[in-house]
């Protein structure tokens, strides 16, 4: 599920995805892993199947 948060004291907006996957601008077809827009927001987004890939640290 996609999640907005407000941010910025109300200014933009946050979207990202409830289970860690990437997510797509409707309107444009970009993949995002999150996407900060203006308010009042006009793009749409949706979950994609793709999981957002997290870099493991290498200690070696």
């Amino acid at each position: 599920m996609i999640i907005e948060e407000i941010i910025e004291n109300g200014e933009r907006v946050l979207h990202f995805s409830d289970i860690g996957m990437k997510i797509k601008q409707i309107e444009t077809g970009i993949v995002y892993e999150n996407a900060i827009d203006v308010v009042p927001c006009r793009y749409t987004y949706e979950e994609t199947n793709e999981p957002i890939e997290i870099e493991e640290e290498n200690d070696g």
